[in-house]
């Protein structure tokens, strides 16, 4: 399912335009984001969790031409499935 998939899923369910639930999704999407750029974690229980991991700098090497490189030190986010989700994919 993709972001206009989950818009029309919303408008059709609800009965509302479909400017609307672009709203509503965005709003969404768009929360999740900035408590995620604030290093707040976002759990939605029985869904899944999601929150940024923090790595350390280390050395890494070029594949191609197997020279060493530095690798900054980085933030991602990471999805963490809930037991109701893993529940319902291993039907």
């Amino acid at each position: 399912m993709n972001k206009f998939e989950l818009i029309q899923a919303l408008k059709d369910a609800t009965n509302i335009s479909k400017r609307q639930a672009a709203a509503v999704v965005d709003i969404f999407f768009n929360g999740m984001a900035d408590a995620l750029e604030k290093g707040d974690r976002v759990e939605i229980r029985g869904l899944c969790s999601i929150y940024v991991k923090e790595y350390g700098a280390y050395t890494g090497r070029n594949p191609k031409t197997g020279e060493r490189v530095k690798i900054k030190p980085k933030k991602l986010p990471f999805f963490k499935a809930g037991k109701n989700l893993k529940e319902r994919v291993d039907r």
